[in-house]
């Protein structure tokens, strides 16, 4: 698979919605009621609350203590893990879905935690900040300095940020590793999704960030 080959997703929901922000919202369309799933770094447990909404059995795991505490007093079965390592722990096909909101740049080991999210679980889900996105090439081009936006606010030495990437790296790798792409959206700055009849590279520069449904590729 090229990054031509990136399959759009149509019927999304866009912007905020309620209490939910927009890429939530369009993690959450992708799962089929009654799944079992595993939330990867799931912060707070917000996807977590709103799978629960949408009848779905969401369990998590959160590397920060004060984030499981969040969790686990909002009633939701969230354990404390790292993706790097606890991930191996998990027995194949566990999950019906595994989610990795926001995460995957965070990661030491970006494609290692990707084949483990796809071992575990029949599908899974990646969403992630775009560094190929309009705004952060301008910081740099103009301001050269490390890029900061609203989904990026943190400063170069004071980030949990490791393994920046863009819309097309992502792409790449997943071919590199031979994982189906089922559907895709690129968000814009105001969580709508960029148009869906231009081509590959205008997501990568408009697209603030990317959601991907994924699964094994070569009849796996």
């Amino acid at each position: 698979m090229s990054a031509q080959d990136v399959l759009p997703l149509g019927g999304v929901t866009t912007g905020r919605s309620g209490d939910f922000r927009a890429d939530h919202r369009l993690v959450a369309e992708m799962v089929k009621p009654g799944s079992k799933v595993l939330d990867v770094g799931c912060g707070e447990g917000d996807l977590l609350q709103l799978l629960e909404t949408r009848g779905i059995d969401g369990r998590g795991i959160e590397l920060s203590r004060e984030g499981v505490n969040r969790c686990v007093a909002k009633g939701l079965a969230v354990v404390q893990g790292d993706a790097d390592t606890d991930l191996v722990n998990y027995p194949d096909d566990a999950f019906d879905y595994v989610i990795l909101s926001q995460t995957l740049q965070a990661t030491r080991q970006p494609r290692v935690v990707l084949e483990n999210l796809l071992r575990i679980g029949r599908r899974a889900i990646v969403s992630f900040p775009n560094f190929g996105f309009w705004k952060m090439r301008l910081q740099l081009l103009i301001g050269g300095h490390m890029p900061r936006t609203e989904n990026l606010p943190a400063t170069w030495y004071d980030t949990a940020n490791i393994h920046f990437c863009t819309i097309k790296d992502f792409v790449e790798l997943c071919d590199e590793i031979n994982v189906k792409m089922e559907r895709s959206v690129a968000l814009d700055l105001y969580g709508r999704p960029v148009p869906l009849n231009l081509p590959w590279w205008v997501w990568n520069m408009f697209g603030e960030q990317g959601v991907f449904l994924l699964s094994r590729g070569g009849g796996k």
